[in-house]
């Protein structure tokens, strides 16, 4: 069974030799699957951090470079958290690499106006 970390890693490997409609479908499942990976880890982070109380939540989220205040609710503390931390995990890096690559090429899943 491929992990939803292996997927992206094979995507991201396989993306520089792709060019036109099979990068962009191959960027698809690779956004999908990113959207996947922060989602679970989202709820991870949720189960994790959600007894914290809310100063400490700020601060963490200060420490992880994501700074909030106080005018936004702990879920959104809890989120921004979840990003950070995902942000650094190979899978993401890899799509983001990917996405960067493929964008220089002229591919975005972006539609233009």
């Amino acid at each position: 069974m491929t992990t939803t970390t292996q997927r992206l890693l094979d995507l991201a490997a396989a993306a520089p030799a792709r060019h036109g409609e099979d990068l962009v479908l191959l960027l698809r499942e690779a956004n999908e699957l990113y959207q996947q990976g922060l989602e679970d880890l989202h709820q991870k982070a949720a189960a994790r951090l959600g007894p914290l109380p809310t100063s400490e939540l700020m601060l963490a989220a200060d420490a992880a470079g994501m700074p909030c205040d106080a005018s936004q609710d702990r879920d959104e503390m809890i989120l921004l958290l979840a990003v950070a931390e995902w942000e650094m995990t190979p899978a993401a890096m890899a799509y983001t690499e990917m996405a960067e690559d493929a964008a220089r090429r002229g591919i975005c899943l972006i539609p233009e106006e």
